[in-house]
């Protein structure tokens, strides 16, 4: 037989309805939990002090006051699943303690046989957010670097225009390719700015379905469609009083552009269903990998929310316009592998670095990521060369000179050394069949320099170039 999900749990149950709460308790205790259940808000906070509750299932409205009162004081610590109980009309109620940092809720009536599948997706939850936690507290801060010090400088005139804020924060534009950090940008936002404490909500709008985007986005109410068995809050309800950050913006349809814009600026949403909109002041950080001002003259993105969102616009640049800012990158995130992995630190060797400079990392950030994951487990010390990336001036592998002959002497007259360069690039569009780009990461330069040489005539004989 399968061992009860409630089984050794400590909970607490608040209500002061006789038969609910001894029906309450009494499953509980057949499920295996240890119970404590008392009927008033005073009874539960002396609970509350003498032990520690692993769940609690609370009422709203009790004779001396408010269930939600004890989460409003932070009676509960962190590690607490609590859930809300609520009768039909006090929906608004249970939102409020959602808010406050009820993990689910409950209206009433209900089977109490739902007790043990929420409580164990509650637990769930807040493994997964204390996981997560975790993870964050061990990554370092956001590499900036030299290339990214100006957007370092925008970012912190932004957190400090929001700390003179009282509310109703400005919205802000992130725009780069992806993979270079737009989403490390919008948690740094959030996470120094005077909403730190309060969630943080990152929505990839790509992988909403369009029939579910709306109802996801800004909840629905009970029997709005076909499905909705009961009232369930939305994505930006659920970032009121913190941040919610859009990833891909332009993927969402343009009836919800609209809807998206209405809330904005009247920080009102409406839930699918609803007669009347629910005030709401969730900060809006938006992201995108395209040109908003270009898909707007294609008809594919709403005109006035660019103007709305395009207040605070923050642009990243590719990897490959980072320059040296790629080894200081490389070597943060080796750091970072190394100590998840339990592994000591490894050092990228010139050979390596030579490369990783010439590469054009069209995955940006993401792809820098990968490959030092990637040579960390499996290629050791070797995998630091980056040798299947092919680039820099020690490609042809055979350690530092390897591509001059022992034998090569300087002639006493002398030579040309522009001459020598645009034999070498010559040989290198050559070798890569004529493509500018990898032959520019055979040679460790960009493609300007190698379309330079191509440009003055200077290198002669019949290839084909290809870029």
């Amino acid at each position: 037989m399968a061992k009860s999900p409630l089984a050794g749990l400590t909970v607490l149950v608040l209500e002061d309805e006789v038969l609910l709460r001894k029906r309450l308790a009494g499953f509980l205790e057949k499920e295996g939990a240890e119970v404590t259940a008392v009927n008033n808000v005073a009874a539960a906070r002396q609970a509350l002090e003498s032990a520690t509750f692993e769940a609690a299932v609370i009422d709203v409205n009790l004779p001396d006051g408010r269930g939600t009162d004890l989460l409003r004081d932070k009676l509960f610590p962190p590690t607490t699943c609590v859930i809300v109980m609520t009768a039909e009309g006090g929906v608004a109620g249970a939102v409020e303690a959602v808010r406050a940092g009820a993990a689910d809720y409950l209206v009433k009536p209900f089977d109490v046989e739902e007790l043990p599948v929420r409580l164990a997706q509650a637990r769930r939850s807040r493994q997964a957010k204390r996981a997560d936690e975790f993870r964050r507290t061990q990554e370092s801060e956001l590499v900036f670097g030299e290339s990214l010090a100006a957007v370092r400088e925008q970012l912190a005139k932004i957190t400090t225009a929001d700390r003179r804020l009282s509310g109703h924060l400005p919205p802000v534009l992130i725009e780069g390719e992806t993979g270079t950090g737009k989403t490390a940008i919008a948690r740094w936002i959030h996470r120094h700015g005077p909403r730190a404490d309060e969630p943080l909500i990152e929505l990839n709008c790509s992988a909403l379905p369009d029939a579910l985007a709306e109802s996801e986005l800004f909840g629905h109410e009970r029997g709005a469609f076909t499905d909705a068995k009961a009232a369930r809050i939305g994505l930006m309800e659920a970032a009121d009083g913190g941040t919610l950050f859009l990833d891909e913006l332009p993927s969402l349809a343009s009836a919800l552009q609209a809807k998206l814009l209405t809330a904005l600026e009247d920080h009102m949403l409406r839930r699918v269903g609803a007669s009347r909109p629910i005030a709401v002041d969730a900060r809006i950080i938006a992201a995108t990998n395209a040109d908003l001002g270009t898909l707007v003259a294609e008809g594919k993105f709403r005109a006035d929310l660019l103007h709305r969102l395009d207040l605070f616009r923050v642009r990243l640049p590719p990897l490959r316009e980072r320059g040296k800012d790629i080894i200081v990158l490389a070597e943060e995130l080796l750091a970072r592998v190394c100590r998840r992995y339990g592994q000591k630190p490894s050092a990228i060797p010139a050979e390596g670095r030579a490369r990783l400079l010439a590469h054009r990392w069209p995955g940006n950030v993401r792809e820098l990521a990968h490959e030092i994951e990637r040579a960390v487990v499996f290629g050791g010390e070797q995998g630091m060369t980056f040798a299947h990336l092919g680039g820099g001036p020690l490609a042809g592998g055979g350690g530092s000179g390897a591509w001059l002959r022992a034998d090569f002497v300087f002639p006493e007259n002398g030579f040309l050394m522009e001459s020598a360069i645009d034999e070498l690039v010559a040989k290198a569009v050559k070798q890569a069949g004529g493509n500018v780009s990898a032959a520019a990461r055979l040679l460790g330069v960009s493609r300007d320099v190698v379309r330079y040489r191509l440009k003055e005539g200077r290198i002669q004989g019949s290839i084909r170039i290809r870029v």
